[in-house]
């Protein structure tokens, strides 16, 4: 079986029901296991976090776009990974990631190119979101990939929105699908 954990910061509850999207899908491809670990309000992971992230053959990497960017308790963890990256632990590991923000646009690719950044420091092996965009005039905000992302899953929760409300359905669906693309992907390689 090859091991997926999806390990995200999420500090209003909208990123955390992206991350259970993205882990529902990857818990349904034949031959994952999928498992999520998230990161606390003062940056730390639980217990015996290293050792799961450290057990995996892929880690998708999930964080809210605040201020353009991740916030810091997900930066706390990237910093903190620095002892894995200097044993190159993560070499070679399948990497992707996914984030959320308030606005349709609210600069959700410098947050990925971030996540993205942080995985190649690390040597891992990147995936995108393998979904052409809905951009025709026939589609509607609830249609897969509707925020046109490739790098990444993107996701849209209102400001005002509790995570009930957000993100919407079709961006669950999306980050469910690319879930899945990520887990395929590791059972392929892992084989």
């Amino acid at each position: 079986m090859a091991k997926v954990v999806v390990v995200f910061y999420s500090g209003y509850g909208h990123t955390k029901k992206q991350a259970e999207a993205v882990a529902a899908g990857a818990g349904s491809a034949k031959g994952a296991t999928v498992e999520l670990l998230a990161i606390n309000a003062e940056g730390d992971l639980p217990e015996a976090g290293w050792d799961k992230l450290a057990a995996a053959d892929a880690i998708i990497f999930g964080a809210p776009t605040y201020m353009g960017s991740a916030p810091w308790q997900f930066k706390k963890f990237a910093d903190t990974s620095s002892k894995v990256w200097f044993s190159q632990g993560w070499k070679d590991k399948i990497a992707a990631g996914f984030t959320n923000s308030a606005s349709l646009n609210g600069d959700k690719q410098t947050t990925v190119q971030y996540l993205i950044t942080f995985a190649l420091q690390h040597c891992m092996v990147w995936i995108g979101a393998g979904q052409l965009p809905a951009n025709a005039k026939a589609a509607q905000r609830n249609d897969i990939n509707f925020l046109g992302a490739f790098a990444g899953a993107f996701a849209q929760s209102p400001s005002d929105s509790s995570p009930e409300e957000g993100p919407l359905p079709g961006d669950l669906e999306t980050a469910k699908v690319f879930g899945q693309r990520v887990a395929d992907y590791a059972v392929k390689t892992r084989g």
